[in-house]
């Protein structure tokens, strides 16, 4: 038998909660402050070294229209939506196929190669550089935003496995059981029954996958190289000057680099938290 939960708080309790609160929020947006800051004043103040103080004039339309007046900040984003979305899309659907399989079919080899999506995720990525390097030489497909997309896509659908598997083992099977007896071909129960059940966990998934990919640092240096293919995390780093650093234009293109995940987190929060909720009150 569990206690029961506490729910009256004592006033102490109360009051040291919302002291800590606003002081914590702040320390954690203490790093975004500073660069919103330095996004938006002259390059004079940074030559200065007034990086921490007040600017002494605001230059936010100024700066972030330089950044795409003269920088290639827009290919770079576009390159980024191009590698982020088709790369979502093709992990999160054949993971709901793989997950479907694993989750309803029962033989043999279902729990050995469950367990194989799962090995997948504990993988180093720093082992498998060269022979990723290797293979992308032999078929062509280094310095391309397409190999890329395949090679995430190979890489983030063990885990989207994982996670779908998971919610579609959790359905209740009665429901599959019972319309096959009515005669309703697999398909059209994957589609019209398992799909709508699990719309959360997916919405949930998709969230999740964009946020990786377009934050994606490290292979994105790896196997691109060509600046006309660079996604905008690696892209800003072009924006510093040969003999300057250009700290202000990097601060606003860094922003506006992580603009697109918040606002795709914020436009589906709601199936977001619906999906990582998903049968947590069950039991």
């Amino acid at each position: 038998m569990f206690p029961k939960p506490i729910k009256n708080y004592s006033p102490k309790a109360q009051l040291a909660y919302k002291l800590a609160l606003p002081i914590a929020l702040l320390l954690w947006l203490l790093p975004l402050l500073a660069i919103f800051m330095t996004s938006i004043r002259p390059v004079s103040d940074i030559a200065q070294g007034n990086v921490f103080g007040i600017p002494s004039s605001f230059q936010m339309l100024q700066n972030y229209g330089e950044v795409f007046a003269k920088t290639d900040a827009m290919r770079y984003l576009i390159n980024t939506l191009l590698i982020a979305l088709p790369t979502m899309i093709l992990s999160v659907g054949l993971a709901c196929l793989t997950g479907y399989a694993l989750a309803i079919y029962k033989f043999r080899w279902a729990l050995p190669l469950f367990f194989l999506f799962v090995a997948g995720n504990f993988v180093p990525f720093q082992i498998l550089m060269l022979p990723v390097v290797d293979i992308s030489v032999k078929l062509e497909i280094i310095n391309t935003v397409p190999g890329l997309v395949m090679f995430h896509a190979a890489f983030q659908t063990g885990f989207c496995t994982l996670f779908m598997r998971n919610f579609m083992k959790a359905l209740p099977f009665e429901l599959i059981e019972s319309a096959r007896l009515e005669g309703v071909g697999e398909f059209q129960i994957f589609w019209h029954l398992v799909l709508p059940l699990v719309k959360p966990a997916i919405a949930a998934l998709c969230v999740l996958i964009f946020t990786f990919i377009w934050n994606d640092f490290f292979w994105a240096t790896v196997l691109i190289q060509e600046d006309s293919s660079l996604p905008i995390t690696v892209g800003v780093r072009t924006l510093n000057g040969e003999f300057v650093q250009q700290w202000h234009l990097i601060s606003a293109a860094s922003l506006l680099a992580a603009m697109p995940p918040v606002l795709m987190f914020f436009l589906m929060q709601k199936h977001f938290i619906a999906g990582l909720t998903l049968g947590a009150t069950k039991g």
